[in-house]
């Protein structure tokens, strides 16, 4: 099957195919579309005119594979399948699933004439062991399931049905969530379904693993606060304050490990507040948004949709997977959305909201925040709106048409 491309990834990994002097890491949720990323990454490699036999993909996960469990046993199958003294193109997924891989990855790093590619567990890859052991010899790319507009491009590209109206086609990205394979699933029971299975595989596969948890349904009374409260402002004190009159025995450096693990595994982002007058970080409260808001609907059983928190979740999550950088902005007692760095330092100001057209009060709200900062970095006012306002050269743009355009603020 003819693979779907994720341009706005192949674009930041294609300056670093060659390098051999660079481990390149392929972080993201599970189920998001790092291996499919990688298999693209060889289908270009070829079409560049690479041979096969410079490429060697190993998956850790698959048949043949799976009794790989030491750095030595990697390292004969790496050699038996080398067929070529010129620059190979090594790729292994899963890498988790081999202890002690570091040293052997970063060994044939060393050794010049390979370009390496490894995808793996998120708890694993982004701990303190392996920054430790290839500090300054990898680099990271973060993998996201699919935005609004992939998701819809996606569909394209497979033949799927689309709604004209993008509203709706809003409300299904909601319900269904961006994890690929999704697509193909005709039926939403078979779309939760499946990505239920993906919430089980985190739990057992990244967390349970790896990280010691003693009690475990405190842990899944926080995880459940967490994905119930995404987008919502959270102070891990309070948190623990409302664990402990419910009866729990626990203290706060356990919460804040149990909603780390979360962030760890990707289940959830964290989004830190930044003081616009200070030009300070603030600490204490913040917000977590989800990586995908399928994790929501798996873990609810009902169908009610708040628009306001989701669109946010939306718009942040478009924003991570443009490669923005992004906070929370607070001017005195007002409070921007989100405020986005790119890679060049260049600022944009994010306002969102389902509508602003109910009241001139609604209005006010959302572009007050705007007015009170004095740069002159782009600011927008995102809605689903169709008729836009204009007011002191604040762009509102519909944020459906921005996004499916595949536009950068």
């Amino acid at each position: 099957m003819k693979l779907f491309k994720r341009e706005q990834y192949l674009r930041k990994i294609r300056g670093f195919y060659d390098a051999d002097d660079l481990i390149k890491v392929i972080t993201g949720v599970r189920r998001c579309g790092k291996s499919s990323l990688m298999k693209t990454i060889v289908d270009e490699l070829i079409e560049r005119g690479v041979s096969r036999d410079n490429i060697i993909y190993i998956d850790l996960d698959k048949r043949g594979f799976k009794s790989i469990k030491t750095p030595d046993q990697l390292e004969k199958v790496i050699d038996q399948e080398i067929k070529s003294k010129e620059l190979n193109y090594l790729f292994i997924d899963e890498i988790q699933n081999v202890k002690g891989f570091e040293s052997l990855i970063n060994g044939y790093r060393t050794d010049g004439g390979y370009s390496i590619f490894i995808t793996g567990s998120n708890s694993y890859l982004l701990s303190s062991e392996i920054s430790t052991k290839l500090t300054g010899r990898y680099i990271s790319f973060e993998m996201f399931p699919l935005n609004f507009s992939e998701y819809v491009e996606m569909k394209k590209f497979y033949g799927k049905p689309i709604q004209p109206n993008t509203i709706i086609e809003l409300n299904n990205y909601i319900i269904e969530g961006g994890f690929p394979r999704t697509i193909f699933f005709d039926e939403i029971a078979d779309k939760r379904n499946y990505v239920a299975n993906i919430v089980d595989e985190i739990f057992e596969k990244d967390i349970r693993r790896r990280v010691k948890i003693k009690n475990r349904e405190l842990f899944n009374d926080v995880t459940r606060y967490m994905i119930n409260n995404f987008a919502a402002t959270t102070n891990i004190r309070s948190l623990h304050t409302i664990l402990v009159k419910s009866g729990f025995v626990i203290s706060e450096a356990t919460v804040d490990k149990y909603v780390n693990t979360l962030v760890d595994a990707k289940i959830l982002y964290e989004c830190n507040r930044f003081d616009m007058k200070s030009k300070r970080s603030i600490r204490g409260d913040r917000k977590y948004y989800l990586s995908d808001l399928s994790f929501y609907f798996s873990m609810n059983t009902d169908n009610q949709l708040n628009y306001g928190p989701s669109l946010e979740n939306i718009v942040y999550i478009y924003s991570k997977s443009k490669g923005y950088s992004v906070s929370i902005g607070r001017i005195g007692k007002l409070e921007c959305d989100f405020i986005l760095r790119d890679s060049e330092l260049n600022y944009s100001y994010v306002q969102v909201s389902y509508t602003i057209a109910l009241s001139k009060e609604t209005e006010d709200r959302e572009y007050r925040p705007l007015e009170q900062i004095k740069d002159n970095y782009p600011k927008y006012v995102a809605t689903t709106d169709y008729i836009l306002q204009r007011r002191n050269g604040i762009k509102h743009v519909n944020i459906l048409e921005f996004m499916l355009n595949n536009q950068d603020f």
